[in-house]
């Protein structure tokens, strides 16, 4: 589905965020990025979503070959890659199904967009929203809702678009555990019923255990882990963290 190769990241500061990383996410996976703050999981996203351009390396989608290649296919990838953001990004003036809608303007023309967006997809909107949940507050304004219900509105804008590609940034980071695991549950569970491919990154090493098909562990912009959640091991932790982390049950140290 998606290939990194040998992709590294310098920003004009001097930071390099990653370096020589190779990644290969096969179709309808759900891919954890694992590590601290600082890691390097943000600018792998970034990367994949064609948001920052790597330094050195590319990153190549299917059979169409880069995403870098030219600016048509770079929109292209753009519009089947839905995000899913740690802080929401919704106007919180509009409503839940209007923050949704907004995942179909790229598929109107600029002035199409002017008008209200044809039934079909407020049809998708609406079963979108319906899919987490929140079909009964999808007139509410977006800033009337909670932390989670606003991640889930999220969630539901990102579906809209109709990806083959998930991207999570941090989705649960400012949830409390309750919340966090319903709204990893409603991503988990969507991408799996739709076959799509979902690159996710967390900070919290008992979600990734649970959710995740394979986890890649990073620290300092090298990737250090790959494997399995049984694989996870005390030792493979200690390397993403350089310690063992807070979340990790006695038992399993």
């Amino acid at each position: 589905m998606i290939r990194v190769e040998s992709l590294s990241l310098a920003y004009p500061n001097g930071v390099t965020a990653l370096h020589d990383t190779d990644l290969e996410v096969a179709a309808g996976r759900f891919l954890v990025l694992l590590g601290p703050s600082g890691a390097g999981k943000s600018s792998l996203l970034r990367c994949l979503n064609g948001l920052v351009r790597p330094t050195h390396g590319d990153v190549q989608c299917g059979d169409a070959g880069s995403i870098f290649s030219s600016r048509a296919r770079l929109r292209a990838h753009r519009r089947t890659t839905g995000m899913v953001f740690q802080h929401h990004h919704l106007i919180g003036r509009m409503t839940a199904l209007a923050n949704v809608l907004t995942a179909r303007l790229s598929r109107h023309p600029v002035l199409r967009t002017l008008l209200p967006l044809p039934r079909s997809d407020r049809l998708v909107a609406l079963e979108a929203l319906d899919r987490v949940g929140l079909l009964d507050r999808a007139l509410d304004r977006a800033d009337q809702l909670s932390g989670g219900q606003q991640q889930r509105v999220g969630i539901a804008r990102a579906m809209t678009q109709e990806p083959s590609l998930i991207l999570a940034d941090e989705p649960v980071a400012s949830l409390d555990p309750a919340t966090a695991e319903r709204v990893l549950s409603d991503l988990h569970r969507i991408c799996s019923e739709d076959g799509i491919t979902a690159v996710v990154s967390l900070h919290q090493v008992e979600f990734a255990r649970r959710f995740a098909d394979e986890i890649i562990g990073l620290s300092a912009g090298r990737v250090v882990f790959r494997g399995t959640p049984k694989t996870l091991t005390p030792h493979a932790l200690d390397a993403i963290y350089g310690r063992l982390p807070a979340d990790l049950p006695a038992a399993a140290a």
